[in-house]
């Protein structure tokens, strides 16, 4: 009778072990299912490839003569490279900062005085100033102008007329060599 009762207890605990494997296993394979299934939808919230290329660029100043202007995109937006003249960089650091809307000295806005780097985009409505071609208005300050309220921006990417409230914004940046610079 003992050996029936022994034997009964048996079965009976391998018929748990059986069952709590059964119901690991069948855990652990589920988890495994709905990370395999989120897996993609996660992943697409990731930059794509192309943007995360884009997160810096560097360019090289060598052919851009004083006085000259150049475009450049960055993050899908343009960036203003300004080879300053020394009229310009003079202009820009006579400017009596309190009569400034955002006041910001020039030496604040450049690493070097000949050099303004900025996103062009006008901090009013997000349009694209004119003055980077040779003709453009450039308004009473010679910086850019944007035509579709009036903010007009100086020698420096300052607002000094108009409805934006804010300066061109500088972009992160840096010199790598003498004619060659990394923005972003």
């Amino acid at each position: 009778m003992v050996d029936v009762a022994q034997q009964h207890l048996s079965h009976a605990h391998s018929g748990e072990s059986r069952r709590d494997f059964l119901i690991l296993t069948a855990g652990a394979l589920g988890a495994v299912a709905v990370a395999a299934t989120v897996w993609p939808f996660i992943e697409t919230m990731n930059p794509a490839r192309d943007t995360l290329a884009a997160a810096s660029t560097e360019v090289d100043l060598a052919p851009v003569a004083v006085g000259q202007r150049l475009t450049i995109a960055w993050r899908g937006k343009p960036v203003f490279i300004d080879h300053r003249t020394p009229a310009e960089i003079k202009a820009a650091r006579e400017v009596d900062l309190t009569q400034l809307r955002d006041p910001q000295a020039d030496s604040e806005r450049v690493k070097q005085a000949e050099w303004l780097i900025v996103v062009g985009v006008c901090t009013h409505l997000g349009c694209i100033p004119l003055g980077q071609k040779t003709g453009d208005d450039r308004g009473p300050y010679g910086g850019w102008f944007c035509p579709c309220h009036g903010s007009i921006y100086d020698t420096s990417g300052r607002i000094r007329q108009g409805p934006a409230p804010l300066n061109l914004a500088v972009p992160p940046y840096q010199f790598t060599g003498k004619s060659a610079v990394k923005i972003g």
